[in-house]
């Protein structure tokens, strides 16, 4: 099913109370399209029920946690970084802005679905490998 949320706002209140009786939902972005990520998946406002460490399994679980945590942070900077530059941020931070946008573009692998839009030829990767990827860029490797 597809639903219209009106000026992207999802906390509207029609599609907030259909939200609520979903098990998933995916929220693509025009934000995120805007930088050429496909698909633009907001992996920030997306959300199943299924993430769970008993149905997932505890890696799966806190390696999306973490990603999740990431992207988070490197959000609450784009302000900052607006503003001051990248120059301005602890090198803590510096190094959030980094993983978040390695994990941007790991986001955006070539997708079958994306062909059209990117030109380049979609690819199926396994869970293990991606939750791997993940690991590795939390990891900073």
């Amino acid at each position: 099913q597809a639903i219209y949320v009106p000026a992207d706002d999802l906390t509207d209140p029609a599609p907030a109370t259909t939200f609520a009786h979903l098990d998933a939902t995916t929220v693509l972005s025009r934000a995120i399209a805007e930088l050429g990520i496909y698909p633009a998946v907001d992996p920030l406002d997306s959300t199943s029920r299924i993430m769970d460490p008993n149905i997932v399994g505890p890696e799966h679980y806190d390696v999306a946690r973490g990603v999740q945590k990431i992207l988070q942070d490197y959000k609450s900077l784009q302000d900052i970084i607006a503003i001051l530059g990248m120059d301005e941020l602890s090198e803590e931070d510096k190094l959030t802005v980094a993983r978040a946008r390695k994990i941007q573009r790991f986001l955006s692998q070539p997708f079958q679905v994306a062909e059209v839009f990117t030109g380049h030829m979609g690819k199926l990767v396994p869970l293990k490998e991606t939750i791997k990827g993940f690991k590795q860029i939390l990891a900073a490797e």
